[in-house]
């Protein structure tokens, strides 16, 4: 999964020179007929971590576009040319992301980017996007507060994901206490900030609340946990939301079987556990706790019974699973397709326009939207998580809900809207009738 080794890019490199030095005609006459073939190519660039400690979530969705690359070449690609994918690996580095995405866009030509996982590695590349004015489509939920133009949320906002999953435990598990826990970086500590205003709103005391952050990969949690068990021995149902990302989940909830936590004495609503998490892990300790996702690959619905056989058919794989971050790509991947067909382009002023308003069917049986605000429409879903890694969905919304790029619950945020169609603006201010700057 690891990239391709500096010493096989230089052997490549080193035997390119030979040729140049001594087949300069041939070299001419084949640069000739590769621009040509680039011309025969629309190329799309794949920007996910392959190694480090989001590669456990990250590689699954590399995988995933080049599945739905394949499978829209099958259908005789897009305007007539075949899509050809470009695999980069940031290897959980943010800096890095913000090099490879500058490298597919000017030194590779790609017409889109899908790609990070982390709120920390889009916001590194935000700006690369927005002054080489190309596509990013994200496909994970994230902390919200923020509408780019050149970016297409196609992953859950806070109203989507982690507002709904505290109302469901308010409500059906009249939960009292909350541990607020997350890794230490922008997405858990701004949707921990709109939970906390929120949870406040409905009454809850600040000594009921707990909050915690801890390192990327961290290992060592049994002084957390303990803290945890202490503080939902106080006589009031208590939960932990977390906002645990990569790799330290394993040792989390671990620690928390070692310590004879059990869901139903204090359940863990996960907003980056999913299937693939689960995968190849003993799940004993996790055992009736929750995750709040858009998608699960236990729904029954005709797309994803389809889905799930060409995915595992593609991947060879019969137990390959899927998960939310993945339909997120099936989405955007399929809407990206249908902007470039009505424009006829791949130019991406045209397609950003074109964007808004296009629809593509969701995999658990409706249609999500692409919105003026450059998210989407989508269903809710709170699974429970049973011994075979997969989910039992518990509760759902009604219908689809539309992804607020601005929360509601903070007061520099209340009165913004992303509107790209209508303003122009990722940030416009509806009591001043202003826009606060480019976007973000």
């Amino acid at each position: 999964m690891h990239s391709k080794s500096t010493h096989d890019i230089a052997a490549r490199f080193s035997r390119r020179g030979v040729l140049a030095a001594t087949a300069g005609l041939m070299l001419g006459l084949a640069s000739i007929s590769g621009a040509k073939a680039a011309d025969d190519t629309i190329k799309v660039g794949v920007l996910h971590s392959l190694s480090g400690t989001m590669a456990i979530s990250e590689t699954t969705l590399k995988d995933t576009i080049l599945f739905l690359i394949d499978e829209q070449n099958k259908k005789g690609g897009v305007l007539g040319k075949k899509l050809e994918a470009v695999v980069v690996d940031p290897a959980s580095d943010w800096p890095r992301f913000a090099e490879k995405a500058r490298e597919l866009i000017t030194k590779d030509k790609v017409a889109v980017v899908f790609g990070c996982w982390t709120s920390v590695s889009r916001k590194s590349v935000l700006p690369v996007f927005k002054e080489l004015n190309n596509i990013l489509f994200y496909p994970v939920q994230y902390e919200g507060e923020e509408s780019e133009r050149n970016v297409f949320y196609t992953g859950a906002a806070p109203n989507q994901q982690a507002i709904p999953a505290v109302d469901y435990l308010m409500k059906d598990e009249k939960v009292k206490r909350w541990v607020l826990a997350g890794t230490d970086y922008v997405y858990p500590r701004t949707t921990n900030k709109i939970l906390e205003a929120y949870l406040k709103s409905k009454g809850v005391a600040q000594e009921d609340i707990m909050i915690n952050y801890t390192p990327f990969g961290h290992s060592d949690w049994q002084t957390i946990v303990a803290d945890i068990k202490k503080f939902g021995s106080a006589g009031k149902k208590t939960a932990v939301v977390s906002t645990i990302n990569g790799d330290a989940n394993v040792p989390f909830y671990k620690e928390l079987g070692n310590q004879g936590i059990k869901a139903k004495d204090i359940p863990v609503v996960a907003f980056s556990v999913g299937e693939e998490e689960l995968a190849g892990i003993d799940t004993k300790p996790l055992l009736g706790h929750l995750a709040a996702w858009n998608y699960f690959q236990s729904i029954k619905s005709p797309e994803n019974e389809k889905f799930i056989k060409a995915w595992q058919t593609y991947t060879k794989n019969p137990k390959r699973v899927t998960n939310d971050p993945m339909e997120a790509h099936v989405i955007g991947f399929d809407m990206w397709v249908k902007a470039v067909e009505k424009v006829k382009s791949t130019d991406p002023d045209k397609v950003i326009d074109a964007l808004p308003g296009i629809e593509a069917k969701n995999l658990t049986g409706g249609t999500s939207k692409m919105l003026p605000n450059h998210h989407i429409t989508k269903p809710v879903f709170i699974g429970e998580i049973k011994a075979n890694g997969q989910f039992d969905v518990v509760w759902k919304t009604p219908g689809l809900v539309a992804g607020d790029a601005w929360s509601k619950e903070l007061d520099g945020s209340k009165d913004l809207i992303g509107d790209w169609v209508g303003k122009k603006c990722g940030n416009f201010n509806t009591k001043t009738n202003k826009c606060l700057g480019s976007g973000s």
